[in-house]
């Protein structure tokens, strides 16, 4: 995406910062709105159903998307020269736009509706969304040989990287339980005198903490063995948890020192320095802090579709 949407805004003089920052930033709503291959790992990590993990994403996926937006808005209100005005596309411009993104939603819906409907299981759903993706573009002659190959590559890098992450859970789980420190863990926090909002307040912090220095899947394997029988003993949600766990990841994604998709954007934007992309990566920072606070205090945010759609 960003090979893509970074040309487009320089074209149009957007900051480079700005257009940087953007594009680091919406990046990660991938692992929030469905599929999610952060939510399937989560998922078999604590046992939780996949399909309703994946439909508590869609509401605070679209949230988050509007804070994003909103965001934008007030930084170019009050700075208008780091986005200036385009040219204004007329009504019938956007709805031929709205139809050429209609094949995507499509396999979207077909691979999430068919968990719903009971149909398939989320690993057929995955078949069916992939077998759908090359039928389409096998009918509109966007695979070639060359397209086949790379995406195959992708899927088996990608495959290999979940599935060593899991095998280290297999061993890394038992261990612990055998330890029996979680249960310790639990047991000193549980019998604290600390409220339990307060305990999740402490753990929502140490996963900002090492979400700056930790890749995403992995802090899941190493932290969640620990994590979700205080979780549990608190009485909270684990498909709720999993949202704001899955958001705190997001963060991390763009949170310095490391900050996995900064470093990406800087690869396709040398000419913008890194303290510019991270100053710019701020405002999105806050307003993923605001959408935490909001599902948090409002549960119903990741709940209310999953609750009414899978019984």
């Amino acid at each position: 995406m960003g090979r893509v949407c970074l040309p487009e805004m320089r074209r149009y003089r957007y900051d480079g910062g700005l257009a940087a920052g953007t594009v680091a930033a919406g990046g990660t709503l991938g692992i929030l709105i469905p599929p999610s291959t952060a939510f399937v790992i989560y998922g078999i990590l604590t046992e939780q159903s996949i399909g309703k993990l994946l439909l508590a994403g869609v509401l605070p996926g679209l949230l988050l998307t509007l804070l994003f937006v909103i965001t934008i808005m007030i930084w170019t209100a009050f700075r208008p020269e780091l986005g200036p005005a385009g040219e204004r596309s007329t009504f019938p411009q956007r709805w031929r736009a709205l139809g050429q993104s209609a094949p995507m939603l499509g396999l979207v819906f077909a691979s999430i509706g068919g968990i719903y409907a009971g149909v398939f299981t989320p690993a057929e759903a995955a078949a069916v969304g992939a077998f759908l993706a090359i039928g389409w573009a096998w009918a509109t002659g966007q695979l070639s040989r060359p397209v086949l190959e790379q995406v195959l590559l992708d899927t088996v890098r990608t495959t290999a990287m979940v599935f060593l992450i899991l095998m280290g859970a297999l061993v890394f789980g038992p261990f612990l339980a055998l330890s029996g420190l979680p249960g310790r863990i639990a047991d000193l926090l549980t019998g604290a005198s600390l409220a339990p909002f307060v305990v999740l307040l402490l753990i929502m912090a140490l996963y900002l903490v090492l979400g700056m220095f930790l890749e995403g899947f992995s802090m899941l394997v190493l932290t969640l063995p620990i994590v979700i029988p205080i979780v549990k003993a608190l009485g909270y949600d684990l498909i709720w948890f999993g949202v704001i766990m899955v958001i705190l990841l997001e963060m991390g994604l763009i949170s310095p020192p490391v900050g996995m998709n900064v470093f990406v954007v800087k690869g396709l934007v040398p000419d913008t320095s890194m303290g510019a992309i991270f100053r710019a990566i701020t405002p999105f920072w806050v307003a993923m802090i605001v959408c935490v606070a909001l599902i948090v205090a409002f549960p119903d945010i990741a709940l209310m579709i999953p609750n009414a759609m899978v019984r």
